[in-house]
């Protein structure tokens, strides 16, 4: 089964990729932010949880196409996203990145509408203060490039550990992020978006396994061909698994955690 790792070239070469890629209804290319759906949607899928009844949880969730995916498989799905101010200060609803589009969420009919709107609710949701309501509620839970937006790398590490809260025993979280190829000493730490550096990622793992929690993690990274292509801005390469940050090349991450039964 897949394991929380770094991006890598030869993934978007698998089967279990380019049939993720089917079920988004999005093209194969080489995009790192495509990876990190289908590397969510496949460790989901590897751990079943991906079942009528089965209840998850979306951090951040935007216009993303894992929301009716997951409603596809019969999944009962929380979305939660910023509020609507918020999220306009922040510049994710100029973007269309918030899920105030939601005529967007799925518009490439992923899932029927109908079961769309049965399964499917919407809540607003401050990841760095997560109520009590959401917690031990939810068979699975997950973001997708969200939680380096919580403000700094102290938070985005919070986040991770809190988030656990809303599982119930034995449920499974995956989450992805930007990780810094560069350094493991100097990074963006504060700020709209933060880079985590692989000692960032060694505390989360330290400090989930600390509470009982399973975490496997691989931190090598790809040495492919088009991995020795650094996107930079305006980022309009289709060819996009490395990008320039602020000086460091940065990357992304997945991390798949199961709750302590």
């Amino acid at each position: 089964m897949l394991k929380s790792r770094i991006c890598k070239q030869e993934d978007f070469e698998t089967p279990w990729f380019r049939q993720a890629c089917e079920k988004c209804k999005e093209p194969h290319r080489y995009h790192r932010k495509l990876w990190e759906f289908c590397y969510i949607y496949q460790g989901f899928l590897e751990r079943g949880v991906l079942q009528p009844e089965k209840k998850g949880l979306g951090f951040g969730v935007g216009t993303e196409p894992l929301v009716p995916l997951f409603a596809s498989h019969g999944c009962q799905i929380t979305a939660t996203d910023l509020d609507y101010s918020s999220a306009l200060a922040q510049g994710w609803v100029n973007t269309n990145q918030h899920m105030s589009s939601i005529d967007k969420v799925n518009e490439r009919g992923i899932c029927d509408p109908e079961q769309f709107q049965q399964l499917v609710t919407f809540q607003t949701l401050n990841m760095n203060h997560i109520t009590p309501e959401f917690h031990d509620q939810y068979d699975f839970t997950w973001s997708s490039c969200s939680f380096e937006h919580c403000g700094s790398i102290e938070l985005g590490k919070q986040f991770i550990v809190n988030q656990m809260d809303c599982l119930k025993p034995g449920g499974i979280a995956i989450h992805t992020t930007e990780y810094n190829l560069s350094s493991n000493d100097s990074t963006l730490e504060n700020g709209p978006t933060v880079i985590f550096r692989q000692r960032d990622i060694e505390w989360m793992v330290e400090t989930l396994r600390g509470l009982g929690h399973f975490i496997e993690i691989d931190y090598s990274v790809g040495t492919g061909e088009i991995e020795s292509y650094v996107d930079v801005p305006p980022y309009q390469s289709d060819i996009h698994l490395r990008l320039q940050l602020a000086q460091y090349v940065s990357t992304s991450i997945g991390l798949i955690i199961k709750k302590a039964e």
